[in-house]
């Protein structure tokens, strides 16, 4: 994806300084976030690039969400593609997944007129956007689940890729192709037929069709279905959502499982047993369980723990480095069949994967979320990899865990009470980065605090280690110009 200038064209934005920049600048700014494994953000780039030349006078940018790990979290960017949308300053909209009509509606209401002294007009994706640009948009709206068709004409397949489909099909008596895992979806509809198939009590596989292109637009010709999910028994295809769902609903897939002797599996939680996906070859398999359990804490990760290689590896090496935790590393750039292979492996479509005792605890969001919660350290602790903390040894890692820390009621994206919204504010204003944590998640630290620190309220504001005070006591430093100068002696 090629970059640019504003006026017409989209930008490679690489750096949190250059996107504060802009928006003190009060301009018009359009965000896409996106990733270099994610086919659907590679269309919704056209799409985004297209409308650049309908609005010129905004600035339209792009943000590689893995390689821009600060600005991805700032804005809570959890699944790609996702766009974020400013205006003088302020964040006025968001949108998350590919919808080419949703964004290209509030791409015109966020950027106004093309032209002053005209009217604000929906963007057009017309004749203008081009052949490409318009087939993008309908493969899109096909892959979203808008319609489905079955008039296409298996073509240009090889044997051995047919094999291999055919291969991935069988392995399961119920097998599912989706965008993302069972614990993960990265689509509605995908998550929907998960919790049908959860619902029938049934055991499947799996297959991320996000995580290996081949198998994605393969399959779509060798089944002759143009959308996902697709969900097959005993090698047959059942179809989609819209057809599982209906399926469900009258019973008949309840009948079709136990025609074809599929095991119903009673649970007291009442949900389906997930089985790994296949795939792999025996050795490759046997070298994946090796990797795994070769250390009690193991990362697959982007480079190496000191010289990262991505925004994402980098963060969860510093949160093992912050829990004092031995841990071994496996560079996945430098050996493409482990890292395609830990794809199917994991069922996890995304790198780094951090795994405790073997089993995989997710990446790097989850890492941040369950160290931020204690859930990180609490799981060293059971399995025996780190000695049992001490809550004063917590609070004190959590105030120190950022040079500017602010306890407070919620997120800075949601704050859950008006003195921490406040003090999140002024903090924003002064252009200051700080750390938070939600004590709403964790009444332990909640009722902690007050006594370590003996401050009864919150919010709290820590600098360096140190209380700087609550609500009154900042906004009174922000009102004489002191807040800034405070936070960065």
């Amino acid at each position: 994806m090629g970059g640019g200038g504003a006026g017409g064209s989209v930008k490679d934005l690489l750096s949190k300084g250059e996107l504060d920049g802009l928006r003190q600048s009060g301009a018009t700014l359009i965000l896409h976030f996106w990733a270099s494994w994610c086919e659907a953000s590679k269309q919704m780039d056209q799409v985004f690039s297209h409308l650049s030349t309908d609005f010129p006078n905004s600035h339209f940018l792009r943000v590689e969400a893995e390689e821009q790990p600060e600005i991805s979290e700032e804005y809570s960017v959890s699944a790609v593609p996702f766009f974020v949308f400013f205006k003088d300053g302020k964040v006025v909209d968001k949108l998350e997944g590919a919808d080419p009509s949703s964004l290209a509606n509030k791409v015109a209401k966020v950027a106004g007129s093309t032209n002053p002294g005209e009217a604000a007009a929906p963007a057009s994706l017309g004749m203008a956007a081009g052949p490409t640009v318009l087939e993008s948009v309908q493969d899109l709206a096909k892959a979203n689940g808008s319609s489905q068709t079955g008039n296409q004409v298996q073509t240009g397949l090889d044997d051995k890729i047919k094999k291999r489909l055919q291969q991935l099909i069988d392995s399961h008596p119920v097998m599912l192709f989706i965008k993302g895992n069972p614990e993960e979806p990265k689509c509605g509809f995908s998550r929907k037929v998960v919790d049908i198939l959860k619902d029938e009590k049934v055991k499947f596989g799996t297959f991320d069709i996000l995580s290996d292109n081949e198998v994605r637009e393969g399959l779509k010709k060798f089944s002759k279905w143009p959308t996902f999910p697709q969900l097959y028994c005993k090698g047959e295809l059942l179809g989609g959502c819209d057809i599982a769902i209906a399926m469900h609903e009258s019973g008949e897939l309840k009948e079709v499982f136990r025609d074809h002797g599929v095991d119903i599996i009673a649970t007291e939680q009442g949900t389906g047993g997930i089985l790994e996906p296949t795939g792999l070859t025996a050795n490759l398999n046997s070298r994946l369980q090796s990797l795994i359990n070769s250390s009690p804490v193991m990362l697959f990760m982007k480079g190496k723990p000191d010289e990262p290689k991505c925004g994402f590896s980098h963060k969860v090496v510093e949160i093992l480095k912050q829990e004092k935790v031995d841990f071994e590393s496996f560079d996945i750039l430098s050996d493409d069949e482990v890292r395609q292979g830990l794809k199917v492996y994991s069922n996890w479509s995304s790198y780094p994967q951090l795994y405790i005792k073997g089993e995989l605890i997710g990446g790097s969001d989850i890492a941040l979320e369950m160290q931020k919660s204690g859930e990180l350290k609490r799981i060293l602790t059971e399995k025996g990899i780190v000695k049992e903390e001490t809550l004063e040894d917590h609070l004190k890692s959590l105030i120190s865990s950022s040079p500017v820390m602010l306890f407070m009621k919620g997120t800075p994206d949601n704050p859950r009470c008006g003195f921490s919204s406040k003090v999140v504010n002024a903090l924003k204003e002064e252009g200051i980065d700080f750390g938070s944590f939600d004590i709403l998640t964790n009444d332990e630290v909640r009722q902690g605090l007050k006594v370590f620190s003996n401050w009864p309220t919150f919010p709290q504001l820590y600098y360096k280690g140190e209380l700087i005070g609550g609500c009154d006591i900042v906004l009174e430093l922000q009102n004489n110009g002191e807040l800034k100068a405070t936070l960065s002696e």
